[in-house]
């Protein structure tokens, strides 16, 4: 049987092509999509609904890479496992995140994740009205703390003299190291102020 003359398309291949895309800094859409497969745009049509959906398939791309399985243990396990995996996520793909924060999620995978997140808090003691506001507080760690990771090796760079930055900044950790230490301390001050949040609730009951 002869090779077809158009490369085969699926959602694999799509939601692969375009996270490739987004990646190299290149602009993102339909069009350029269909170019970077070798295809009309009329034929991810026949995959996808629109931008909204290939978004949505690289999301689920990204995070069948960082959260291949969900996270089990205790609800700080849970959340530590979770901010983790979602910091490694927004910085290995920067360019991802307008898109992703964007729209609106529906990926499965990404919607079990933060089933067992909001699973996990409500079983620690949360009440229902809290759940949504402290995930909405992780996300924006893990998100900010993404960024950081991706940031430049020196944060702050001081043109002339300062009273306290430069001093710090003269012994201090630069790159990865840095971002990775300051992830994980406000990853525990984070998770105390969480404890410290359910012990005034059970106080209250």
């Amino acid at each position: 049987m002869p090779r077809p003359k158009v490369p085969i398309l699926s959602a694999d291949r799509i939601a692969d092509a375009a996270l490739e895309l987004v990646d190299s800094g290149r602009p993102f859409g339909v069009n350029a999509l269909a170019r970077a497969l070798g295809v009309t745009p009329s034929s991810l049509y026949n995959h996808v609904r629109g931008r909204d959906e290939i978004i949505e398939l690289i999301r689920g791309r990204i995070a069948a890479q960082y959260l291949p399985a969900l996270p089990e243990g205790s609800w700080d396990d849970v959340v530590a496992a979770t901010l983790r995996a979602q910091r490694r996520m927004y910085a290995e793909h920067p360019n991802a995140i307008p898109l992703i924060v964007g729209k609106t999620i529906t990926d499965p995978l990404v919607i079990a994740s933060y089933d067992t997140l909001a699973t996990a808090l409500l079983a620690a003691g949360f009440p229902d009205g809290e759940v949504l506001t402290v995930v909405a507080i992780l996300d924006s760690f893990a998100l900010g703390f993404g960024l950081d990771l991706a940031s430049p090796d020196d944060i702050w760079q001081p043109q002339g003299p300062t009273e306290t930055l430069g001093r710090l900044l003269a012994g201090a950790e630069r790159g990865a190291a840095r971002s990775d230490r300051a992830f994980e301390e406000g990853l525990e001050l984070l998770l105390d102020s969480l404890r410290l949040r359910l012990s005034r609730l059970r106080e209250a009951d």
